[in-house]
Formats: C-alpha cells, sequence, structure tokens
C-alpha cells in the first residue's frame, strides 16, 4: 500500500518564498497525482504551522504534505517524529536544504509526483534541547547571517541572498570560546577560542547547498559537529571554497567530530540558528534520535532507508 491510500492533509507556509503563489497548484497537482487530500491550509502565519499539523493528526490524517522552506519543516517536525505519521515535502523555500539532503526534486510539479510515487524511508531528527531539527544548528556568523536575511532579500535572490547577508555579518562578528563534552564518552571535553562559527548538523546541507562535511547523513544515527576558528580573511576564503563539498573539514586548522551527543557552552551566551531560525541561545546539550521521522523520497533517493517496521499497510 503506497502512502497516497491515506487521508491526507495539506498545510502550506504561504509566507515561504513560493508558498502564496503555489498552495493552489500544489492542492491541483496532488488531486489530479492520486493523493487523497481532504483538507488543505495555506497558513500565512508562520507561528500557526505548529497548530494546523497537530490538528490535522488529531483528525486522523497519516498523510502530512507540507510546503515550505527549512524553518516550516523544522516547525512541525516535533508533531510527527515518532509516530505512524508520514511527512511529504514540497520545497518552497530559499535554501532547500532538506530536500537536498533527501535527493527531493525543488520543482513543484515533480515534488508532488514524489509524494504521489515516492517510497517511505524513515530519517533521523536532531534535537536541542526537546526541540527539534533536521539540518543544522550553529552559532558564531550564521546566526549574524540569519538575522541580516530580509525577507525581500530572500524572496529576490533566493539561495544567493546568503552570501550577500554574510559580508557583512563577517565584518561585525564578535569570536567567542566554546568547550565541548560529550556525555557518551566516545570524545575528550574540547575547549575552542576565538571561534567564526560552530556547527552540529543532522543532516548533510545547510545554507543553500554547502554540506556539513563529506560523509555527514540524515539516516547515519551520528551528528557531524564542526568548528572554524577566527583569524585570516584569506584564510576563511580558502576554507570557504571547498564549503560546497563539505571537504572544509579536512582542513588542519578545522575541528570535525562526528557523535551522537555533545553539549555546547560558551564564555558569554550565545544564540543558535537552527535550520535558518535563530531559537536558543548557550548552554544547550544536542542529540539525535535515530529512524525517528517517515517521510517520502523518490525511488531512486539513496539518502535514506527505512531500518523501522511501519505500521500494517504502510510497508
Amino acid at each position: 500500500m503506497t502512502p497516497t491510500t491515506e487521508q491526507a492533509a495539506l498545510v502550506v507556509n504561504s509566507g515561504s518564498r513560493r508558498g502564496a503563489a503555489a498552495f493552489e497548484d500544489a492542492h491541483r497537482m496532488l488531486l489530479e497525482r492520486g493523493v487523497d487530500v481532504v483538507e488543505a491550509f495555506g497558513v500565512s502565519d508562520p507561528a500557526r504551522l505548529r497548530e494546523t499539523v497537530e490538528q490535522a493528526v488529531e483528525r486522523g490524517r497519516r498523510l502530512i504534505v507540507v510546503g515550505g522552506g527549512d524553518g516550516t519543516f523544522s516547525s512541525v517536525v516535533d508533531v510527527l517524529a515518532g509516530t505512524d505519521v508520514t511527512l511529504g515535502v514540497l520545497p518552497l523555500g530559499t535554501a532547500n536544504d532538506l530536500a537536498r539532503t533527501l535527493e527531493l526534486p525543488l520543482d513543484l510539479a515533480a515534488a508532488c509526483d514524489t509524494v504521489a510515487n515516492g517510497k517511505v524511508v524513515d530519517i533521523d531528527v536532531g534535537r536541542i534541547g526537546g526541540t527539534a531539527f533536521l539540518n543544522v544548528a550553529s552559532s558564531g556568523l550564521s546566526v549574524e547571517v540569519a538575522q541580516a536575511m530580509s525577507p525581500v532579500l530572500k524572496r529576490r535572490l533566493g539561495p544567493l541572498a546568503y552570501p550577500i547577508a554574510a559580508v557583512p555579518a563577517y565584518r561585525r562578528h564578535t569570536p567567542f570560546t566554546a568547550e565541548l563534552t560529550f556525555p557518551l564518552g566516545d570524545h575528550e571535553p574540547v575547549r575552542l577560542e576565538g571561534l567564526l562559527q560552530l556547527a552540529v548538523g543532522n543532516g548533510r546541507f545547510y545554507g543553500g547547498g554547502n554540506a556539513v562535511s563529506q560523509v555527514a547523513g540524515i539516516d547515519d544515527h551520528q551528528l557531524d559537529v564542526y568548528a572554524i576558528p577566527a583569524g585570516r580573511f584569506r584564510e576563511h576564503v580558502n576554507i570557504a571554497r571547498f564549503f560546497r563539498s563539505g571537504t572544509f573539514v579536512e582542513h588542519p586548522e578545522v575541528l570535525h567530530l562526528r557523535t551522537r551527543a555533545v553539549d555546547l557552552a560558551t564564555d558569554h551566551p550565545v544564540r543558535v540558528n537552527v535550520d535558518g531560525e535563530v531559537v536558543a541561545t548557550t548552554p544547550v546539550s544536542f542529540t539525535v534520535s535515530p529512524n525517528a521521522l517517515d517521510v517520502i523520497v523518490p525511488q531512486h533517493s539513496r539518502a535514506a532507508r527505512r531500518d523501522r517496521p511501519g505500521p500494517a499497510g504502510r510497508d
């Protein structure tokens, strides 16, 4: 039995980069492809996305198709993780890094095809304290970049908004000191002084297609931790050349560790950006919940597989 046999709810963040224009088209395309969409919501207030998804689940919907950007998916993942509800992804945001990680098409019609004809896999969910995330949580430069990214800049430039916002953010960045400890004892504690950025990745991509590392994945039950020190601009340019491939973590000045749990403390409170939204302040703890979320991916996707048994009629 395929996911399309389930009664589905469509929830689109109409405040996302392409959401307002895509809502009606997505509804029509899903119905045309045989997805049993019994209710559809265009949500203009992002604060109501979680509530809307919660209510759809309470009404018995076992397929929730969500349209929006990475922040949209992170905002609703807590509702779906650990349940028998499947997520369908329509990438309508600026970076669309979850879609890139899952090898999903960015074209709306092709994304609707995937919901109708794809396969169900289960993926890991990262956690920062009690808050779930899918892609990356980070402190330092990324927070300043996120705050410099106006909605107008996102809509006009798409992923190109990231490097443009990074220039003024880099100039005003203040280095910070971090202490990493590992509750599972898989690494010794690490003290890092004068940092530009520290990131903890659950998925593979962030920032519009940059890779957390060359080995990062969303189905490997690991968090990828990297730290880049502050320093000379020329050296940062050299490191940034390898962001797309993730091989920047091989640079001798970059720390890269893999773990299932890490605690982060800093010399002063530092804000944490989670999938494009600033949602926390250090100290914080990170963990990973393996195979916690069912999601539909293309048949050809190798980003994840199904490890845990599904409910009757869903495999």
